[in-house]
């Protein structure tokens, strides 16, 4: 049981810390109250719904996908325009250190070699995690600046030149999470039971 009933005034914060790390009891929140530490702190406002639409994270299973449809023939032409510059005219990647981006195809069965090639390819085990890393992070120099659809035409371009979608494969909300991505059974599960919540 964590108390502060017995402690010395000198240690009254640390404890309080560590009465947050154990379990939240009615006890507790009296004893760190009498010791004039609050028990609600009033600041701050609640989010709303127009503020939380900028953050999100697209899980493997895809919940949370916007609307939104893209075609490998469209997303050759935004890929040429956005990320060839860092990421190769072919995905091969520009080598250069501190100057170019990662390959992005390519290295299937390099993973337990002495020379892995870590790509889209060959190490990702999700495609839904694939449009979640570029609507966040791409392109470099502008980030989030590629719309719905965008996104959604340039994996599916990416994922088409790869081999893992057929060239006239469209992606949307709902075929996006259905892609079987090479290395799908290639990472060990977590099996920290708060992880089930993000499967």
């Amino acid at each position: 049981m964590c108390t502060l009933k017995s402690l010395i005034p000198g240690l009254a914060v640390l404890a309080a810390l560590a009465c947050v790390a154990g379990p939240a009891t009615a006890q507790t929140a009296v004893a760190a109250q009498a010791a004039g530490y609050p028990v609600r702190f009033d600041f701050g406002a609640t989010p709303t719904p127009a503020e939380l639409a900028h953050y999100y994270s697209i899980p493997p299973d895809g919940r949370g996908l916007p609307k939104g449809r893209g075609t490998a023939a469209d997303g050759a032409k935004i890929y040429a325009e956005n990320c060839a510059a860092c990421h190769g005219e072919k995905l091969e990647g520009i080598p250069k250190k501190g100057v170019g981006g990662d390959k992005l195809i390519g290295g299937r069965g390099t993973l337990a070699s002495e020379a892995p090639v870590k790509t889209i390819e060959s190490y990702w085990p999700y495609a839904t995690t694939v449009f979640d890393f570029v609507k966040r992070a791409m392109p470099f120099q502008a980030p989030g600046s590629l719309s719905n659809d965008q996104i959604y035409a340039v994996v599916a371009y990416i994922l088409a030149e790869a081999n893992i979608i057929k060239k006239t494969d469209a992606l949307d909300e709902t075929s996006l999470a259905r892609v079987q991505m090479p290395n799908r059974s290639g990472f060990i599960a977590d099996p920290r039971p708060e992880i089930e919540l993000y499967r």
